[in-house]
């Protein structure tokens, strides 16, 4: 990108007085991109910011505003939307990265009783034979040995240390089975010959504190996951059914009332079919310029009342790029979505705090479209015995346990960001919402709601060949109230089917 440099005298004949700003900030070290100093509109806007919107920003380009273009609300909270600007990355970002994840995962780890004696691996080597030790660190290797027991590598900035988990302790062994590299564990054991043999293998797991909030008003949330605007296979009758309900001019009289109170809808990725994704995919399309995609959706959009906010993240379909966390969609193709007055574009993960209330803190939605879910669903041998890709709600368990939504390096594709790594659960949501793998399952895990959220689209062969088997046109809706979850079936040829679907305390999940 090129950024304009203009003396006042030039600045003025382009866009008038307002350029003027553009000097100002220019002269602190501040640069202003082209696609906001050719947009007058965005100057002006510029021009009326109070000084202190400056503080540590160096770069000025339309994304900016996003923040200032919110809906302003008091009842919802952006708690976190990843919007760091590209840069160019090195080898010493990677290992920042895994450090920085090493630091936020051994935190939890270390407030187990059990591991608050923890040490380096390099001083742990050091130990003596038949000495009671404990370590945490990244899992750098595992293999099974000649013997049929596991061993695993661990490692930290210090060195690396194997661990070795004999076959007859059956709970430990199974456990061990399940253990994905690049992950964070704590081991507590005895050392023998350099060795750390396993007696407990630790997560970094949820608390078993967490409460089980109920909001003081009825009101409702809607999960809409992989409508695929510009797919051939795109489910228009149900998709038009379902923005029906929602303005109450379909379903019964029960079913219009929900409607009526419905709050917030969000949209968990892949709001487009996007072009180029996957090979052959041009045979697929209707639709195959990606801005005509988005303006199709947006035309959906304008037809939902402007009192119901709409949070929307990207997927690996979307425009943008791949790699997570995937900023917000700020870009040209969507400036039909961006000119919604009810849209709030945030990131994927994001997480969003909704239904605040003056004596309720309203509830944490963490929202991740769910790249990586494949990966597990596919490598954890629990859970692909049990249904692997059906069974959304023990892949979602699973990363909760690991507090990271991506831990192993191959599951997904990443950003490594120096400074941290967005992809740890730090924050503790209430609801934990994914798409991706098109079906719709409900499930708890601690308190904490997993809601994985159906598609609006039928099946391509290219869904056929990595195995995903859809459950389209699925509306999972939740009563803030009474935290009861139901799902509603728009798929064309039935009436609005509303499906109980609450899961009790700790259920491994359902689906509908």
């Amino acid at each position: 990108m090129t950024f304009h440099f203009f003396p006042p005298n030039k600045a003025a004949l382009l866009a008038g007085e307002n350029m003027a700003i553009v000097d100002t900030l220019l002269e602190k070290g501040i640069l202003v991109s082209p696609d906001v100093t050719e947009d007058p509109e965005l100057l002006e806007k510029l021009e009326s910011l109070d000084v202190s919107a400056f503080e540590g920003v160096d770069l000025i380009g339309r994304d900016f505003f996003s923040k200032d273009a919110l809906p302003k609300s008091s009842h919802f909270e952006i708690l976190f939307s990843y919007s760091k600007k590209p840069k160019k990355i090195s080898l010493t970002d990677f290992v920042s990265y895994f450090n920085r994840r090493l630091e936020a995962l051994s935190s939890f780890l270390r407030q187990r009783t059990e591991l608050q004696n923890v040490m380096s691996l390099a001083r742990l080597k050091a130990k003596k034979d038949k000495d009671r030790a404990s370590a945490i660190g990244l899992v750098y290797e595992k293999s099974v040995t000649k013997k049929n027991n596991v061993m695993i590598t661990l490692e930290d900035p210090t060195g690396t240390i194997k661990v070795l988990v004999r076959q007859d302790k059956q709970e430990l062994y199974a456990q061990a089975k399940e253990v994905m590299l690049d992950e964070v564990i704590g081991v507590e054991g005895t050392i023998s010959n350099g060795y750390l043999f396993a007696n407990q293998i630790f997560v970094p797991d949820i608390p078993s504190t967490k409460e089980l909030k109920k909001g003081p008003e009825e009101e409702y949330v809607l999960f809409v996951g992989d409508p695929h605007f510009g797919s051939k296979f795109f489910l228009k009758d149900s998709f038009a059914d379902f923005i029906a309900w929602v303005n109450q001019k379909r379903g019964n009289a029960a079913q219009r009332r929900i409607a009526s109170k419905v709050k917030y809808i969000i949209f968990t990725g892949d709001l487009v079919e996007g072009v180029g994704i996957y090979p052959g995919q041009e045979e697929d399309l209707e639709i195959n310029d990606v801005k005509a995609q988005y303006d199709l959706f947006s035309n959906y959009l304008k037809s939902i009342p402007t009192d119901i906010t709409l949070f929307i993240i990207p997927g690996n379909h979307d425009a943008g790029r791949l790699s997570e966390p995937q900023q917000p969609i700020l870009h040209n193709y969507a400036e039909s979505l961006r000119s919604l007055p009810n849209v709030v574009l945030l990131s994927n993960p994001a997480i969003v705090r909704l239904g605040i209330k003056e004596n309720f803190p309203g509830f944490d939605m963490l929202i991740y479209h769910g790249y990586s879910m494949i990966y597990y669903a596919n490598n954890v041998e629990s859970i692909r015995s049990a249904g692997g890709q059906k069974r959304p709600d023990l892949i979602m368990k699973f990363l909760l346990q690991r507090r990271h939504l991506a831990p192993s390096h191959t599951s997904n594709l990443y950003i490594p960001d120096s400074e941290e790594d967005p992809l740890v659960i730090k924050h503790i949501p209430d609801f934990f919402v994914t798409g991706h793998i098109h079906r719709a399952s409900v499930g708890q895990y601690k308190n904490i709601t997993l809601l994985n959220c159906s598609c609006w689209d039928g099946v391509t062969e290219d869904q056929e060949k990595r195995g995903l088997e859809p459950q389209p046109a699925r509306l999972p809706i939740v009563n803030l109230k009474t935290r009861e979850v139901k799902i509603i079936n728009f798929m064309r040829g039935n009436a609005p089917e509303v499906s109980e679907t609450t899961p009790e305390p700790e259920d491994a999940g359902q689906e509908k």
